[in-house]
């Protein structure tokens, strides 16, 4: 199935919706609250129906999973042996800030386990991609770019810009070398950060869903690290009964 599935049309498709995304982005726009109180724009909107209406007409028979639709039964998808993840929009309040710090993800997961991954951040255009065996890539160029060989001297530590947790800060200050360089930042750049070198450790001790980590998961797989749970160390788990993540570090 994987090697039916050809990159560069995600990626095309990432780069369409992150074209509408802008033109929004660049004017006023109206800001509506889902359930449970987290926003919801006309982007959020226009990007889903782009990215849903291209994959069904390449990929028919692959099913869809979209934090903006409704989610099918988990008796129904435990059966699916691949299906698409997607956030049209990872990072609606960095959005709404105007930050630019937010991206489009399109995930490919083969049971349980990202295989694929399109993470497009279109104000800044940068396009992370990854498809399992063929390497991690930004606009391009193989990841990762750099790599730390000091870590017991210095650490690079990445956090959320929206939702740092002190469980998070906590760990962040126990972490065992001699200096730690916190950043902060929006959406799955994050993990972004940790597949292409300019961060070595992503700690998240608070909520997240799958499709916020799905796609940059299979880049930072593909870059050759990990995404683990945090209280066993091992990788975290896609399709589960609760789409919640665990606490998890990226490393």
């Amino acid at each position: 199935m994987i090697k039916n599935i050809h990159l560069k049309d995600i990626k095309k498709i990432a780069l369409e919706a992150g074209k509408a995304i802008m033109e929004i982005y660049k004017r006023d726009f109206i800001i509506e609250y889902k359930e449970d109180k987290s926003p919801l724009t006309e982007a959020d909107t226009k990007a889903n129906e782009i990215i849903c209406a291209s994959l069904l007409e390449l990929y028919p028979n692959i099913p869809l999973m979209s934090e903006e639709n409704k989610q099918t039964d988990y008796d129904e998808r435990k059966e699916w042996e691949y299906y698409w993840c997607i956030d049209p929009i990872d990072g609606t309040k960095e959005f709404i800030k105007k930050n630019d710090e937010f991206t489009v993800n399109i995930a490919l997961i083969h049971k349980n386990t990202p295989v694929l991954g399109v993470v497009y951040a279109p104000a800044i255009d940068a396009m992370y991609s990854a498809k399992k065996g063929d390497g991690a890539f930004l606009n391009g160029v193989k990841l990762p770019l750099k790599v730390n060989h000091e870590k017991e001297k210095k650490l690079s530590v990445v956090a959320s810009k929206s939702h740092l947790s002190q469980e998070t800060q906590e760990f962040i200050d126990n972490l065992n070398t001699q200096e730690i360089e916190q950043v902060s930042k929006g959406s799955s750049l994050k993990l972004c950060m940790i597949a292409d070198g300019t961060a070595d450790i992503y700690p998240r001790l608070a909520p997240t869903m799958e499709w916020d980590t799905a796609a940059a998961d299979a880049i930072v797989r593909e870059s050759g690290k990990m995404t683990y749970q945090f209280d066993s160390e091992e990788p975290i788990v896609y399709n589960k009964e609760n789409l919640l993540n665990p606490w998890f570090v990226v490393k």
